[in-house]
């Protein structure tokens, strides 16, 4: 254990590192929250870096340039490219990575859940459904193209937090929305565009889980993209409070009022 306060750069972009970003700064850390500024930039007391680590000449720069002391990577599950990017960069820097990786969704008994693996397997999932709904992210041209040219395909409504970056072919509504969403809007948008199959990543959280509850409560089945494989990390949790209590075993760093109290 150290009494040096540590420098952390925490890798965000999701609701539960945001919670993670303000809980370690209230404790006296000193934090580096970093976001890609796709979306929207957060509103926080720490350091915000926007824009990723190109600037700095890398990830493995940036980290020397700036002493970091350990990495939090509390980017979204499917954020498999940053991930994997961390754990290479803390084996070549011995600079620690520390992963929070929320669980997935579990179904229940009354869940009409399968999965795929790519746009290729999906695409033949979609075949017999006439209105999916697509509210995994970003889809390539190919796939939106070939997808509303299924005979059965009568109209695809595309929910995303950012623009697609081609022009949509007829037949297909995008949305723009950023979670947490409510079970009422869920039914609602399910209700209103007559969906029939609903398309998810297992993003797991409480912020996007509301088209679950929407789906089993109308019989709707649910595709979701099986979570990708990740490189290994130094840690790994699956629960806030476990990792924060790991890191005040490593550290002791008081709350910065108590801090300028000891140092008069």
């Amino acid at each position: 254990m150290t009494t040096r306060v540590p420098k952390i750069l925490l890798l965000g972009g999701t609701a539960d590192a945001r919670r993670l970003a303000e809980t370690l700064h209230l404790k006296g850390y000193k934090v580096v929250y970093s976001i890609a500024g796709l979306v929207r930039t957060p509103r926080l007391d720490c350091e915000i870096l926007v824009g990723g680590f190109t600037q700095f000449g890398g990830l493995a720069n940036y980290l020397a340039q700036q002493s970091i002391d350990l990495v939090i990577n509390g980017t979204h599950p499917y954020a498999v490219n940053m991930s994997n990017k961390a754990a290479q960069t803390s084996h070549e820097t011995g600079i620690p990575v520390w992963r929070f990786l929320r669980p997935p969704w579990q179904a229940e008994a009354q869940d009409q859940w399968l999965f795929y693996a790519d746009e290729e397997s999906l695409l033949t999932q979609l075949q017999d459904y006439h209105r999916p709904l697509l509210s995994a992210g970003q889809m390539t041209e190919s796939f939106v193209q070939r997808l509303v040219a299924l005979p059965s395909v009568e109209q695809v409504l595309w929910r995303t937090a950012v623009p697609p970056k081609f022009e949509l072919p007829k037949g297909v509504i995008w949305e723009k929305a950023i979670g947490p969403f409510s079970l009422a809007d869920e039914q609602a948008l399910l209700t209103t565009h007559c969906i029939d199959v609903i398309v998810s990543k297992n993003s797991g959280g409480d912020a996007t889980s509301a088209k679950l509850l929407a789906a089993r409560q109308k019989g709707i089945p649910v595709l979701l993209h099986q979570r990708p494989q990740e490189l290994k990390s130094t840690r790994l949790f699956t629960d806030l409070t476990h990792l924060v209590s790991e890191l005040d075993k490593h550290y002791t760093v008081g709350l910065p009022q108590q801090q300028d109290m000891q140092q008069q």
